[in-house]
């Protein structure tokens, strides 16, 4: 049941998203006339961002027994696998899949709808999720957002 409920949710929030409206934006654009290497370029990071989203629902799913979805959460706060290194890797991975599109079709529309996503994100992350964590898991959230970074990692001190 738990497979079935990440698997729709993927479908329905992140595919629209990162796949469908993309390529709705995208529908009168042909395929960027670049060289094979920039093809390739854009390809692996749309799938790096798509492996960064499975990585993290794996870990909801195994580690949190719970979805991405805010109804539906993980139980336990996962700071194992990509949370280890930055407290939002999901979010990232959604972006990178955005920017890949924008790197295969050449768009700035695209580039700019991936800003704006980015820019959603923040916000709901900020103003939704971080003082929703707070209240759920008190000081061991406090003790996580001490040490790892909301989006980008942070480097050990010397």
């Amino acid at each position: 049941m738990l497979l079935l409920k990440n698997l729709l949710f993927a479908l329905i929030v992140p595919g629209t998203v990162a796949v469908y409206a993309p390529l709705l934006i995208a529908r009168r654009l042909a395929l960027a006339s670049c060289a094979g290497s920039a093809l390739v370029f854009a390809g692996t990071v749309i799938a790096a961002g798509a492996g960064v989203y499975a990585w993290c629902v794996w870990d909801f799913a195994v580690f949190g027994r719970g979805t991405p979805a805010p109804i539906d959460a993980p139980g336990r706060l996962v700071v194992r696998g990509l949370y280890r290194y930055a407290r939002n890797p999901m979010y990232a991975g959604v972006i990178a899949v955005i920017a890949g599109w924008a790197i295969l079709f050449q768009s700035a529309a695209l580039a700019s709808y991936g800003l704006f996503v980015a820019l959603g994100f923040h916000g709901f992350v900020v103003f939704y999720e971080e003082p929703h964590l707070r209240r759920k898991f008190g000081r061991q959230y406090e003790e996580y957002i001490a040490s790892v970074g909301r989006w980008l990692p942070r480097w050990p001190r010397r």
